[in-house]
C-alpha cells in the first residue's frame, strides 16, 4: 500500500473517507495540513459521527481526532509495542517537522489473535422459500446454497465462531429436513438446535418460537447475510447505549442510470440532474436483541421484525443503529448479489 493512500486532507468528506477506508482495507486515515500531521480518523470516529445524525457530506474535520498518537523517526522500532499498548492498528512516524515519513501497521495475524471475544447466542432465520434465488432454491433450501466450498449458513456460523460464539439456534421450515441432515452429518465445534416453524411466520413470528429458550442478549441474523464487522464492538455499543434492539445498517451508494428531471410549479423544468448518486443506510437484517423483546411477540403469529421495531419505538423503547460500510455487508438474497459474494469470498480465501 502506498503512503499516500492513508493520508487525506481536511477537504475530504466523511463519505469519501469511508470509501477510502473500504478501498484500503485499513481502519484509520491520517489528516495532513500544509504537509504536517494534524489528526487521525478511524472507522470508530466515523461511526460515532454518523450516530449523531449529521450529514455524510460534511468534511472529515467534523469527526477527526486532533490529538493523534504518533512516533518520532528515532523511535520507529517501538512501533509494534506502541500500537499494542494503545490498542491501535497503525501509527504515523513523523520527522522533526511533523511530516509523515512512514506509517507502521500492526501485523494482521496479531489483530486476529487479540480481538475481543463475545459469547452470545445466535438465532438464524432459515425458514424462507428463497424465491429470489430460483432456480437454485428449487433444488436446495437457501441456507445450503454453496458459496465456494461451503453453504452460506455454515459460513455465517463459522464467522460468529471466530468471535467466540458457540450456541446457535436455527429456525427452519422450507426443506428443513435437508438442512437438518447436512448439519447433523458434519463435524461441529458448536452447539446447534433446530426450531421447527410449521407455517410461515415472518422474522418476528419465527422469533416467537424462541420464548422460554433465551434469557440473555442474542444476535439475530438472516441465513443469507454475511457481516464482516467486529461482533464484539457491535455488542459493546448495544450495551453501552442501553438499546432494546440494535439494527446493523450498511451504507449504500446507488447511481440512478438516467437523467432525473425536477418539474417546477408551472410544468417547466426546474432542474436536470444527470445520473445522480444516492447515498443512504439500509437494514442488513441483522440485529442485537435483548430477551425482553420476546415478550412482545405473540406465539405462532405471523409478523415481520421491522413491525416489532416500530411497536417498541412507539412504546418509548430504545432502538439503536450500528452503521457499517458498504464493503462490510454481503447479501446473497438475489442472484446477482450471490455471484458478487462468491467472487469476494474467493478472493479472501
Amino acid at each position: 500500500m502506498k503512503l499516500s493512500e492513508m493520508i487525506i486532507t481536511e477537504t475530504m468528506t466523511i463519505l469519501e473517507a469511508m470509501e477510502r477506508l473500504d478501498k484500503n482495507g485499513t481502519k484509520v486515515l491520517f489528516l495532513q495540513s500544509n504537509g504536517k500531521l494534524e489528526a487521525a480518523l478511524t472507522d470508530g470516529d466515523i461511526r460515532r459521527y454518523i450516530l449523531t445524525g449529521k450529514e455524510l457530506t460534511a468534511r472529515v474535520s467534523e469527526a477527526a481526532n486532533y490529538q493523534p498518537k504518533y512516533l518520532e523517526v528515532q523511535n520507529r522500532r517501538r512501533a509494534t509495542v506502541f500500537m499494542k499498548q494503545h490498542h491501535i492498528e497503525a501509527v504515523p512516524i513523523v520527522n522533526e517537522s511533523m511530516e509523515i515519513a512512514s506509517i507502521s501497521l500492526l501485523d494482521s495475524s496479531i489483530i486476529v489473535t487479540t480481538k475481543d471475544k463475545v459469547d452470545i447466542p445466535i438465532v438464524m432465520m432459515a425458514g424462507g422459500l428463497g424465491t429470489r434465488l430460483y432456480p437454485y432454491t428449487k433444488v436446495l433450501p437457501k441456507p445450503l446454497i454453496p458459496v465456494g466450498e461451503n453453504p452460506i449458513a455454515e459460513i455465517i456460523i463459522n464467522k460468529f465462531c471466530n468471535y467466540g460464539c458457540h450456541r446457535f439456534f436455527m429456525i427452519v421450515n422450507h426443506k428443513k429436513n435437508m438442512i437438518k441432515a447436512y448439519f447433523n452429518e458434519i463435524e461441529k465445534k458448536y452447539e446447534l438446535e433446530f426450531i421447527d416453524e410449521n407455517k410461515p411466520l415472518g422474522t418476528g413470528g419465527g422469533l416467537s418460537l424462541m420464548k422460554g429458550k433465551l434469557k440473555e442478549t442474542f444476535f439475530l441474523s438472516n441465513c443469507d447475510t454475511l457481516i464482516e464487522e467486529d461482533i464484539a464492538k457491535i455488542y459493546e455499543l448495544h450495551k453501552n447505549e442501553g438499546n432494546m434492539i440494535t439494527m446493523i445498517c450498511s451504507l449504500k451508494n446507488f447511481t440512478i442510470p438516467y437523467g432525473v428531471i425536477d418539474i417546477g410549479e408551472n410544468g417547466d423544468i426546474a432542474n436536470i440532474r444527470e445520473k445522480p448518486n444516492l447515498t443512504f443506510f439500509t437494514n442488513t437484517g441483522c440485529y442485537v436483541v435483548e430477551p425482553e423483546v420476546l415478550e412482545y411477540l405473540e406465539h405462532d403469529t405471523p409478523i415481520g421484525f421491522p413491525d416489532i421495531l416500530e411497536r417498541l419505538k412507539k412504546e418509548g423503547k430504545k432502538v439503536g443503529v450500528y452503521p457499517i460500510s458498504e464493503c462490510s455487508w454481503m447479501d446473497m438474497g438475489q442472484l446477482d448479489e450471490l455471484e458478487k459474494m462468491r467472487n469476494r469470498l474467493e478472493l479472501q480465501y
